[in-house]
């Protein structure tokens, strides 16, 4: 096995048996919208944003399995103020139909050396999805 396959197994590893679960305690659910990139399921709170692990950015260096990315999906295309589009907020991913989405990006370091931040990465997720949401309503672009 080299080290792009056992990077992607640990990281899978961690966020099936303690990300996924301990987001559903904090009312997400399972997502039933499709990324267009990654295959796995997402989770979401109100259907207007989806969340999705990325398992394969950064999985061939040698510190792959002390992070992730994570990926904050808006599932259908809609208008953007300007002011949410952006590194800091939203870029947009393309799909079929010359449609696209919206997509936020954050890398996620959930162990440090020998110490672990599961909780702190765990909150920063949820933190950062109920921020996002905010913006999209204050912007009304949700409702």
């Amino acid at each position: 096995m080299n080290l792009k396959e056992s990077n992607e197994i640990f990281r899978k590893a961690i966020i099936k048996t303690y990300f996924e679960p301990e987001l559903l305690k904090m009312d997400f659910r399972k997502s039933y919208t499709k990324h267009p990139t990654i295959k796995d399921e997402g989770l979401t709170v109100d259907d207007a944003l989806h969340l999705y692990f990325d398992l394969n950015t950064g999985d061939d260096y040698p510190d792959g399995d002390e992070w992730f990315t994570i990926e904050y999906l808006i599932p259908f295309s809609v208008k953007l103020p300007d002011s949410l589009k952006g590194p800091d907020y939203f870029t947009t991913i393309s799909v079929s139909d010359g449609k696209h989405f919206w997509r936020h990006r954050e890398l996620i370091r959930y162990k440090y050396g020998k110490s672990k931040k599961l909780s702190e990465s765990l909150e920063f997720i949820n933190r950062k999805y109920r921020e996002l949401i905010e913006i999209l309503q204050d912007s009304s672009v949700i409702n």
